[in-house]
């Protein structure tokens, strides 16, 4: 029987400070008695990558950055159950202390000590990366490109519980990058009787076309979007039951607010630069508007898992541009000059030994 063959060394991205990183050569994590060895298989980079790229997000440095990894299993830890080498599994990147205020009182996401893989822990921009097994869920169906996808659609499903939308609600989501796309799909198929999405005209607002996003498109100008704006509201007299803001824009967001109803909810959900934001306290107090934030996710693998291999939440297609490892800078440029929809290091298989 064939097993993979576990080098020493391995080639990692690794950041010594904002802005600054490099391919390096390091040892290969031993996995500890509660954790498995995954050979990594695909990495996606998403806007956070660039935030923390960028030093507007709290990480730790020097550190492996690269939190949406999926891959193979290569080594099982002496206490761990469940998982056999060569099994596909993804990896959710959290790990929580369970012993601080938050995490005593089951609200694990506010841990004290939070702390995630590829932003605190080194992460799956390397050849192998060490995960607590409670951590890894297994999937079958999905390619690799596909698996990169794992962690946003976990984020959207936290996104979908956060704002818990009535069922018939009518929804307008903003932004139609890649977790927005999954979370424009559950909120039509859980309780959005009619979802609108409107994004910037071009090749994102065609793929969510193609998925199926969403029940109406508005693709706004990129040169003046103001007339679009304007007939949105003249469509939607009475606004929208829920607004999600997921463009990361802090204009947009100030924007968003108008175009909730009258005792609505205006979702936060994308990754913002520092700043602050101007929002009317009276329209919050006299329309009874909710402000909702949603970060990250906890325990809401398994369900992404489930919305992907079953097809429900469709992602073919958003994975535009793969790259190998080496090509790390050329992939973050091509999301930042918005040259791809999404880009995914993706590694090769591992060398077998008889």
């Amino acid at each position: 029987m064939c097993s993979p063959t576990i080098p020493s060394q391995m080639k990692a991205i690794r950041y010594n400070k904002p802005g600054q990183f490099e391919l390096v050569n390091m040892p290969v994590p031993e996995p500890r008695d509660h954790e498995v060895l995954v050979k990594v298989r695909s990495c996606g980079i998403c806007g956070t990558d660039l935030h923390i790229h960028d030093g507007d997000f709290n990480v730790g440095m020097p550190l492996v950055t690269g939190h949406e990894t999926s891959g193979t299993v290569a080594k099982i830890g002496a206490n761990v159950q469940g998982f056999a080498v060569g099994d596909k599994v993804t990896a959710d990147a959290i790990e929580t202390c369970s012993q601080c205020h938050y995490c005593r009182q089951g609200k694990q996401l506010y841990c004290e000590n939070f702390a995630g893989h590829g932003t605190q822990l080194n992460g799956g921009f390397a050849e192998y990366c060490a995960y607590s097994a409670s951590k890894l869920f297994h999937f079958q169906k999905c390619s690799w490109e596909e698996a990169s996808l794992f962690e946003a659609t976990a984020c959207a499903v936290h996104g979908l519980d956060r704002v818990k939308p009535p069922a018939g609600s009518k929804v307008l989501l903003l932004g139609a990058g890649p977790t927005g796309l999954c979370l424009a799909q559950l909120l039509k198929m859980n309780s959005g009787s009619h979802v609108v999405l409107a994004s910037n005209e071009g090749p994102k607002m065609q793929l969510a076309r193609s998925l199926g996003a969403a029940d109406e498109y508005v693709d706004l100008s990129r040169s003046d979007p103001t007339p679009q704006w304007e007939e949105l509201k003249k469509s939607y007299t009475h606004g929208f039951d829920i607004v999600v803001e997921a463009t990361g824009s802090i204009q947009i967001l100030e924007r968003a607010i108008e175009y909730c109803t009258r005792g609505g909810k205006l979702l936060v959900y994308g990754v913002y630069p520092p700043g602050d934001v101007k929002i009317s306290p009276m329209r919050l107090m006299m329309d009874e508007i909710t402000l909702v934030g949603s970060f990250s996710e906890m325990f809401d693998f398994p369900r992404a898992v489930h919305y992907l291999e079953s097809g429900k939440v469709k992602v073919r297609g958003i994975v535009t541009h793969t790259y190998a490892l080496e090509e790390f800078e050329e992939a973050l440029t091509a999301l930042r000059e918005k040259r791809c929809i999404k880009s995914t290091i993706l590694m090769p298989e591992p060398r077998l030994v008889d």
